[in-house]
């Protein structure tokens, strides 16, 4: 049986470079773009807002009171003769020292206070200057007003800036039902439970930390039973860009991979 050549040239596929593209408005295709310049750009932006508000912090709390305090301590001792004074109570190479609002004032302001930050880790991180800091902070408590806001201030601290917060590098991450069957949160095991709480249940427990999205550091504490805690195998770390991107950034996603090795 023969095959008639001009009925096998119609049954080819049509070419799908020949079908036309649909032409997207001026408004669609302005947002696609402004996305993508949105994805590509943010991040930079929110690091950027960070540095500057550290630079800001550090003005404000410590640096211009530490150029205040240097400048009149340079005043001071120029008008009693303890220092040279060649114009107005203070020499010309330091006379950027007098006016807070230039740049150059900022600067050496946040840069004494990058000193005196760091000044305070040394003495604090030996046993002498560690008690001394630790009898401080126990004359502050005695201050009715401090005392009810300096704890939950020195937790916060502490979690996110101190050693302390490498605890929870060991700690495992695991899915719990807190509210409702079949309907899972992860959290991390941070410790056993209470003791009076597991002798009165008779059941072995664990306390679960569990994070809020999008600020992890966030979240609530609950005391579940450790046969109702199941181990994921995850790293703390994945488990927290999970919860800081919504879900959006999963462990097998290749874009989790990509942000470690960055």
């Amino acid at each position: 049986m023969t095959t008639d050549p001009l009925n096998s040239q119609q049954e080819l596929p049509v070419n799908v470079a020949t079908v036309p593209h649909r032409r997207l408005g001026f408004f669609a295709d302005f947002k696609r773009f402004f996305l993508r310049g949105l994805a590509a750009l943010l991040p930079t932006l929110v690091t950027l807002w960070l540095l500057v508000w550290v630079w800001n912090f550090l003005w404000n709390s410590l640096g211009q009171n530490m150029i205040w305090g240097l400048t009149r301590i340079w005043d001071t001792s120029g008008n009693v003769g303890l220092l040279p004074v060649e114009k107005a109570g203070h020499p010309d190479e330091f006379e950027f020292l007098w006016h807070p609002d230039w740049f150059m004032t900022r600067l050496f302001g946040v840069g004494m206070s990058l000193v005196l930050v760091y000044v305070v880790g040394v003495i604090v991180g030996n046993y002498i200057g560690r008690t001394a800091w630790l009898l401080a902070e126990v004359g502050v408590m005695r201050i009715p007003l401090v005392r009810a806001i300096y704890p939950a201030v020195k937790q916060i601290t502490d979690f996110l800036l101190s050693e302390r917060s490498s605890q929870f590098q060991q700690s495992r991450v695991v899915a719990i039902q807190p509210h409702e069957k079949g309907i899972w949160s992860i959290g991390l095991v941070t410790g056993s439970g209470v003791k009076s709480l597991s002798d009165a249940t008779g059941t072995d427990m664990v306390t679960v930390f569990v994070p809020s999205s999008p600020t992890s550091f966030s979240g609530y504490v609950l005391v579940v039973p450790r046969s109702e805690v199941i181990d994921l195998p995850l790293k703390v770390e994945e488990a927290m860009r999970l919860l800081i991107s919504g879900g959006v950034l999963s462990a097998g996603d290749e874009r989790v991979i990509e942000i470690a090795k960055a």
